[in-house]
């Protein structure tokens, strides 16, 4: 692939990722009671969910973000009554984090709200285009891995 053929693909396939997240955005905002969160939100509540316990440090090397960054996620969250902060006992410094049980059913929640309104769409497409859709999953999930690497080399 040329650079100038590279660039079009990297500008047309940001654009369509940046453009579903948007549609999928507004439309869950929707369906789903509560205050609306932002995208950094709910990754933190994600990351908590796979790793409970984890602390703001990690969650932050996680999450590619400042420490800072997430130190005013969590705030924000456990003001919001989705997050509970516990002191760790190996260090009294540092923090556990957790979610609350609004948090947990929230996630289900928008996982299937949005499980359903993206396969009602892939439902409403041509057979072809759902095969070729799934047949780059591998090459995108790659791609990702390319990109998280690139980011943690020296």
């Amino acid at each position: 692939m040329t650079t100038s053929s590279a660039t079009l693909t990297a500008d047309a396939l940001l654009g369509a990722v940046t453009g579903l997240r948007r549609v999928l955005r507004r439309r869950l905002r929707g369906q789903l009671p509560g205050p609306p969160l932002r995208g950094a939100q709910v990754e933190l509540l994600q990351r908590v969910e796979a790793e409970p316990g984890i602390g703001v440090a990690g969650a932050a090397q996680s999450l590619h973000l400042a420490g800072n960054s997430v130190s005013t996620l969590v705030n924000q969250l456990v003001t919001a009554g989705y997050l509970l902060r516990e002191t760790d006992p190996a260090d009294r410094r540092a923090v556990r984090l957790f979610l609350t049980d609004v948090a947990a059913e929230r996630l289900v929640r928008w996982r299937s709200i949005r499980r359903e309104l993206v396969g009602n769409a892939l439902d409403r497409l041509p057979a072809a285009e759902v095969d070729a859709l799934s047949a780059a999953l591998p090459a995108l999930h790659h791609l990702l891995d390319e990109l998280a690497y690139a980011e943690e080399a020296p």
